[in-house]
């Protein structure tokens, strides 16, 4: 890190670290994942002296969020398939990804404490681990430097660096250029994301295109999803039917008109809508719309095959519900904070449909390329990618195998990212 950026870095991470550990804030989730390490250290230690086996490799996976969880989870179930004897903590920043890291049956799961150099001590004398693993590109600079002091191997798995990024930015290699150096091994997405993030610090002969594990992911999912579950078969129709998952309102204003602007044309077509946050503000205007409308709609515990809208008041089941779908509209396309996951309906062959903010989204550009996926910039665009995907039969066909054949093109990653962690647990011996 550079001289000039270190005092300021320590002084806002050890300003966080004080903050967890008082009783104030609210309930924004920023307030909430910092209040959430109160006492996070402590509960790393117990675990230490408890749980940690010094006989048994250690490996610390850390993930920030949920997506980047989700190219977590393929590596981490390959790597206890073939090492039962290894032991796996893992760590997140963000309180959404709470639920995620408890369903992954690791030996150890909790947020990561705010990166303060005493921290970092701390943390690795307490795990004493055989390899740190970032997911995607979140690095912790001082936890990066006394991992590298340790000789503790560090990587990254499914990483990533979009063009026009800021990190790519003078700012963001001088506050992290020298972790980034640090990295022993890191298995990028493709060439591209390799050189940027050489450019950012990794050395050359330490990185190596290895995928995005999310294919592997999405496709387990999909071939798992039993259609007679007891979500999805009340649901089940003949229906032309769009799911769209993870909206916001900016997506709904361009969705909802283009609804009743399709239903003129395909007065038979249905619509499933999970919100990205299904709270109660959030799901009462949607139900209102239905309502002044004149649409049927009912919550997903109620719904059957013949509402006319379906609205999902839960989070989880979104890549499940995406089984019923004859088309898809992927919110966050119309919203400040970016596309969702596309390759999730990709990988049921279901044609792809979003908004028009979606440049820092790979899989978005390869599902437009491969006529698997479409861009829509208005509630009249929308419309009439609606008309055509649901009315057209042998043009869905068309683009719902397009896109299957994007994800089953990137499939692989995991195999190639957990041999690269493999790699990485045996340096230390």
């Amino acid at each position: 890190m550079h001289p000039l950026l270190s005092p300021l870095y320590s002084a806002v991470a050890g300003t966080a670290a004080a903050l967890a550990e008082l009783p104030v804030g609210g309930d924004a989730k920023a307030w909430r994942a910092i209040r959430a390490r109160a006492g996070a250290l402590e509960r790393f230690e117990r675990w230490g002296r408890e749980g940690r086996d010094p006989a048994r490799p250690l490996l610390w996976m850390h993930a920030p969020s949920v997506g980047e969880g989700l190219q977590a989870r393929p590596v981490l179930a390959l790597l206890r398939q073939r090492r039962p004897a290894l032991q796996v903590v893992y760590t997140y920043f963000s309180p959404s990804a709470e639920r995620f890291a408890a369903s992954l049956g690791v030996d150890f799961a909790d947020y990561l404490p705010f990166d303060t150099t005493s921290a970092a001590r701390r943390l690795c004398s307490a795990l004493e681990p055989s390899a740190l693993v970032f997911a995607k590109l979140d690095l912790w600079p001082r936890l990066a430097d006394m991992c590298a002091a340790r000789a503790i191997p560090l990587g990254m798995i499914s990483a990533t660096l979009s063009e026009g990024s800021g990190r790519g930015g003078a700012f963001a290699r001088a506050l992290l250029g020298d972790a980034y150096a640090a990295l022993d091994r890191v298995g990028a997405i493709d060439a591209g994301d390799a050189e940027r993030l050489v450019a950012l610090g990794v050395r050359p002969d330490r990185i190596r295109v290895t995928g995005d594990t999310r294919y592997d992911q999405v496709a387990e999912r999909a071939n798992a999803t039993d259609r007679a579950s007891a979500l999805l078969a009340p649901l089940a129709s003949q229906r032309p039917t769009l799911v769209a998952g993870s909206t916001w309102p900016a997506d709904e204003a361009a969705l909802l008109p283009a609804w009743v602007e399709l239903k003129k044309a395909l007065p038979d077509a249905r619509l499933v809508i999970a919100p990205h946050e299904p709270t109660a503000a959030h799901l009462a205007p949607v139900e209102g719309w239905a309502r002044t409308t004149g649409l049927s709609c009912s919550r997903l515990a109620d719904a059957n095959g013949s509402h006319d809208v379906v609205l999902v008041d839960r989070v989880g089941v979104l890549g499940e519900l995406y089984a019923l779908a004859d088309a898809a509209f992927v919110g966050g396309g119309f919203h400040a904070a970016g596309l969702h996951s596309v390759l999730e309906p990709a990988a049921f062959g279901v044609p792809v449909i979003f908004g028009p903010r979606h440049t820092d989204s790979r899989d978005a550009g390869l599902l437009i390329a491969a006529r698997g996926g479409e861009s829509v910039a208005d509630a009249g665009e929308l419309a009439r990618a609606l008309r055509i995907v649901l009315g057209e039969s042998d043009t869905r066909a068309r683009a719902g195998a397009a896109a299957k054949r994007v994800v089953q093109q990137g499939l692989g990653a995991a195999e190639q990212s957990a041999s690269l962690v493999e790699e990485l647990v045996e340096l230390q011996k």
